[in-house]
């Protein structure tokens, strides 16, 4: 069975050949604004600008924890903006990180990579700001992605 690669390096900037798919995880009250998102918006406006445009119609479209868009950058660079996390604060409630709202999100990202023939890219998703733990959310990337066939990376930032 195939294996999560996991390399030093900016998410961003996948260095592999074919159609790439990154994806991150995004709150569901229209926060875009700290962590990996800020790199995805200094590389390219249009993930950003998608994700505020499908929050403010939420009324009318899919928005809301488990779902996924997909957002195409450059022509073999997709991102796919996944609602994985419930407002953007630790409260009483816990931390913000949903792990059955990213298994769902995973799910339509399994099932686009298999139409682009993609592979996908992320960083630690659900664990930075959202407060996940990689222990429950790495199972997670091999039962809907890695044993699906689909190519994983997951970056860790810096040198």
């Amino acid at each position: 069975m195939s294996e999560i690669t996991y390399v030093r390096g900016d998410a961003t900037a996948p260095s592999v050949k074919g159609v790439k798919l990154i994806a991150h995880v995004c709150n569901d009250i229209g926060g875009w604004g700290k962590g990996f998102v800020l790199a995805l918006s200094r590389r390219w406006p249009e993930p950003e600008a998608a994700y505020r445009a499908w929050h403010r119609g939420r009324a009318h479209n899919d928005f809301g924890l488990g779902a996924t868009q997909f957002v195409q950058v450059e022509k073999y660079v997709w991102v796919a903006n996944l609602v994985g996390q419930r407002g953007i604060r630790t409260g009483s409630k816990g931390v913000p990180v949903r792990y059955e709202a990213i298994d769902t999100g995973l799910a339509h990202v399994a099932i686009k990579a298999a139409e682009l023939d993609a592979s996908v890219h992320m960083p630690r998703i659900g664990c930075g700001l959202a407060g996940g733990d990689w222990s429950r959310v790495e199972p997670l990337i091999m039962r809907r992605l890695v044993e699906r066939g689909v190519a994983v990376t997951v970056y860790d930032y810096g040198e």
